[in-house]
């Protein structure tokens, strides 16, 4: 792998001394009197060191404050030229299909652009996601195409450094919030805490402390997955029956299964953005990944018990969700609560979040999306606050309300046909 990237790195400066001869000193002078900071973090960087200069990455037809427009936007392929086996993983991995699952929320195009496309809200993070060529030709006919790239998400541009990269704080722009807070758990966590420490030059060098990256980019591997995937749902279903129905409800309730419980055609989306495990090996191959990274640190006998606790707890979440997604449906089904003109199914859409039309729905968007999350995820990422009180109360506190709620909406009901 080094010796390809070597190869491709020397092609690329050849290529450039024919094609761009001394263009890169005209940029540097030019852009250290109108964006200097940008060729500052150029020469900080190892392209600056080893002479990648900026028409590798930009193109050699802008050459003036008249032309910026031609400055090319560089893509994930750009990259590719000399990082392709990390391209290559990173195509294989959840990042890559960022943007997609992003498109694919049921009124995504009902949020201001700014939001999405505007890169201002859900698209800031969603951005690292691999876009197709339309995608791509749309959202220059709005602006330049700035956050094409996807690598510059992690090794922020111009530096573009590894070692940015590998800090835990590369993660906390986009994994922290309403339903994937992992930064928030992760640095109050004892992983995290001894991390800091170690940054601080608390702890030694060498002390055991492991990062995001230690677990989700073992070895610098950018195919980043988990075992559960973000959703906490998967294939094939668990033998254990009532688990089965209720995570046969969540299914429902993610208008991944009909009311029948027959497929829809949103488990062709989850299929194509990999966006959970459909098979007991694709499942078992990412735990096993899992069980060889925290033997590290841990005996395997306990990883394995910790990780399983993961697992009931999903089960146990599952249990109170699938008891609250019923309740509503059940509304639905009596004529007690209209259903949305755009939900496919006399089921609720746990998909459409806030735009849920009442409050008993917009309860259960919460607590699947912000509660049960944090659930399971505080489980897994070893902060047993997040677990209980961030989550699994929370949850308990939402299915009050909904249970409450709906009483209150089925006397008001027969008050009426009274």
């Amino acid at each position: 792998m080094r010796r390809f990237n070597l190869c491709a790195i020397f092609i690329v400066m050849v290529s450039f001394i024919f094609v761009s001869g001394a263009s890169t000193q005209e940029c540097v002078d030019c852009h250290k009197k109108v964006t200097p900071n940008i060729v500052s973090d150029w020469q900080l960087s190892k392209h600056g060191q080893i002479g990648i200069g900026c028409s590798i990455c930009h193109g050699n037809e802008h050459k003036s404050a008249e032309d910026v427009a031609k400055a090319k936007i560089p893509l994930p392929e750009t990259c590719a030229t000399c990082h392709k086996t990390r391209f290559e993983q990173f195509k294989g991995g959840k990042h890559a299909f960022a943007w997609a699952a992003m498109k694919a929320m049921p009124t995504a195009h009902w949020q201001p652009m700014a939001l999405m496309e505007g890169m201002k809200g859900c698209g800031g993070c969603h951005k690292i996601g691999l876009k197709t060529e339309d995608e791509i030709k749309e959202l220059k006919k709005t602006g330049p195409g700035f956050g094409l790239a996807s690598c510059d998400a992690c090794h922020t541009r111009h530096t573009f450094s590894i070692e940015e990269a590998r800090q835990p704080q590369a993660c906390e722009t986009c994994h922290m919030g309403f339903d994937h807070p992992q930064w928030e758990m992760y640095s109050t966590s004892k992983h995290g805490v001894r991390y800091l420490l170690k940054q601080n030059k608390v702890l030694p060098e060498t002390v055991a402390a492991p990062t995001c990256q230690t677990c989700h980019l073992q070895e610098g591997n950018h195919k980043v997955k988990t075992a559960w995937g973000f959703l906490a749902v998967r294939l094939p279903m668990p033998e254990d029956k009532e688990w089965a129905s209720d995570r046969a409800t969540v299914l429902q309730g993610l208008g991944v299964l009909d009311p029948e419980g027959k497929p829809t055609a949103r488990l062709d989306i989850v299929k194509a953005a990999d966006v959970a495990r459909l098979t007991q090996e694709d499942w078992q191959k990412e735990r096993d990944k899992m069980l060889k990274t925290c033997n590290q640190c841990h005996s395997l006998n306990f990883v394995k018990g910790e990780l399983e606790k993961g697992d009931r707890m999903i089960k146990e979440a599952d249990r109170l969700m699938a008891e609250a997604i019923r309740i509503v449906a059940d509304l639905y089904n009596d004529g007690i609560l209209a259903k949305p003109k755009n939900y496919a199914y006399t089921f609720p859409d746990l998909l459409t979040f806030h735009d849920a039309p009442t409050v008993i729905e917009q309860k259960l968007f919460v607590m699947y999306l912000e509660h049960r999350m944090r659930t399971f995820q505080g489980t897994f990422h070893a902060n047993p606050d997040y677990a209980l009180w961030y989550g699994w109360s929370e949850m308990q506190r939402d299915f009050t309300e909904i249970k409450t709620i709906a009483e209150e909406l089925r006397t008001r009901t027969k008050e009426k046909k009274k």
